[in-house]
């Protein structure tokens, strides 16, 4: 049982995950840390009112709609995703790609088909010289 365990522990895939997973929270802190101390600031500047309400947003019945610490959200989810995926995915779809394997890769367009035109199924390949769902021969007829 702790030589499965350990097999488990050891494939390929999980290892990878686990290494993506401390350097993406590690990623995590630092763009939080640069948000909060730069961005934030930075935003809340921009319209700061002299009656004591912090940054951009405005007051609905009493509570504070903080539209800054939003903007500030967005720019730190898309500097964290910009990081993740030049620091993680590129390199791991290049070395994927160096052992053969496809990762991450765009889906591959649909092989091109013609239609029968007695059934008027769609997804015959376009070499089929016979229809797949009524028999009909498709070498004479043009689709």
């Amino acid at each position: 049982m702790l030589k499965g365990f350990k097999n488990f522990l050891m494939q390929g895939d999980l290892i990878v995950i686990a290494v993506g997973l401390v350097v993406a929270t590690a990623f995590s802190t630092l763009i939080k840390s640069f948000t909060d101390s730069i961005v934030t600031p930075l935003v809340s500047a921009v319209e700061s009112r002299a009656g004591g309400t912090p940054g951009l947003g405005w007051t609905v019945n009493g509570q504070f709609i903080n539209v800054g610490a939003f903007i500030s959200a967005i720019v730190y989810f898309v500097i964290f995703m910009a990081v993740i995926y030049v620091v993680l995915v590129v390199p791991y779809r290049a070395y994927m790609s160096r052992i053969g394997k496809e990762v991450f890769a765009a889906p591959k367009a649909a092989p091109p088909t013609k239609t029968c035109p007695a059934c008027l199924s769609a997804d015959l390949p376009v070499a089929a010289t016979k229809c797949k769902y009524c028999a009909t021969d498709l070498s004479t007829s043009a689709t």
